[in-house]
């Protein structure tokens, strides 16, 4: 394009491949009564208190939102015993990851991740013309020691996925502790747990806390995944005052919209519908558990709503054979490896299709 060009960093960014939608299998397999268990969305559906709101909020939509996200600031602050202040709100968790690369990254810093990991973190290194290191993951599970031996003196950014996407695993407190004993003067810690409401493990790390208590910590969370808000996009951070204030500054204006404000603070309210998806989530782990055991194919123990498992061949191949049968899996070969898959837990009735197509497709 010649004058034209776009900017060096842009031209080295990979577009996001998402999950296959319903409607594009329907489209061209002519399939009906599809299963989509690769995007790891709930099951269950939003809490009927979260929809009544936003349609409520429809009214209204005829004006700007608030951008602050007051309603949900405040809710959030009272549920989670934080100061608003230490609130920053996104257009899904990913829209302020891409904000902390625009405050904290420049060209030659480096960002210290695993991996394989959640794809958004070197998006946001390639941007800024920053190094992507990745430190390859032990037993499907961030090694935070090895992560730590990668620091240098332009490490500026280090994402820890906890539970990790695409493998489901977690680490404990004391492994976090250790890192952030070894963190750059320089260096921030970005603790991504996208997952953390689906966590059974008594030993995960109290991240608000070390966030609240001055420790160079941002803690990313959001309302994609148990509270199956994911068409909304509504994600949250808890970090410093000053932190927060820097991710003001580079936001774009009303970056969350109003009916997604007002959904998400009245799921908070719900805990018994956020219960029951925890439960269901748990039911279905043991059942893919159960059946991954049986088909004898190795997999990560999750923490997340979603597991890891190694197909012991092209699980592009595999998922595409699973597709003819109405089943959408995430091939793991958009991740990182060509043998893996992440299967998104559903319900009971939809695990045991995706379990039946897949001893279909391996026989």
């Amino acid at each position: 394009m010649g004058a034209l060009a776009a900017n060096e960093n842009v031209r080295k960014l990979i577009p996001y491949v998402a999950g296959k939608p319903v409607e594009e299998v329907e489209r061209e397999l002519g399939i009906t009564n599809i299963v989509k268990l690769a995007s790891n969305e709930s099951p269950l559906g939003p809490s009927p208190r979260a929809l009544e709101a936003a349609r409520r909020a429809l009214e209204n939509v005829r004006m700007y939102p608030e951008g602050s996200c007051h309603v949900l600031r405040e809710k959030l602050s009272a549920h989670l015993g934080v100061p608003q202040q230490a609130l920053m709100f996104g257009n899904g968790s990913d829209d302020l990851i891409h904000c902390l690369g625009l405050v904290f990254l420049q060209a030659g810093d480096e960002v210290v991740t695993g991996s394989p990991t959640f794809v958004r973190y070197e998006a946001a290194a390639t941007l800024a013309g920053a190094r992507y290191v990745e430190v390859p993951l032990r037993n499907y599970t961030y090694d935070l020691e090895a992560l730590a031996d990668a620091f240098t003196d332009r490490t500026r950014l280090v994402f820890v996925a906890n539970p990790n996407n695409p493998t489901g695993t977690s680490n404990s407190a004391a492994e976090v502790d250790r890192l952030l004993q070894r963190l750059p003067e320089r260096a921030l810690l970005v603790l991504d747990e996208a997952y953390y409401e689906y966590v059974e493990r008594t030993d995960y790390p109290d991240a608000i806390k070390s966030a609240l208590e001055g420790k160079r910590v941002v803690v990313l969370r959001t309302f994609s995944k148990i509270h199956a808000l994911a068409g909304l996009r509504v994600g949250y951070g808890i970090a410093s005052e000053e932190i927060v204030g820097y991710v003001d500054q580079v936001r774009e204006p009303f970056n969350v919209n109003s009916v997604a404000q007002y959904a998400a603070a009245a799921s908070v309210d719900d805990v018994d519908h956020l219960q029951q998806s925890k439960s269901v989530n748990a039911a279905g782990k043991k059942q893919f558990y159960a059946a991954f055991d049986q088909l004898r194919l190795t997999h990560a123990r999750s923490d997340a709503n979603f597991v890891y498992v190694d197909l012991g061949r092209d699980a592009s191949v595999v998922a595409e054979a699973l597709l003819r049968k109405g089943v959408i899996i995430r091939s793991g070969r958009l991740m990182g490896n060509s043998t893996c898959a992440r299967v998104t837990i559903g319900t009971a009735q939809e695990n045991e299709r995706f379990i039946q197509a897949l001893s279909e497709v391996l026989s």
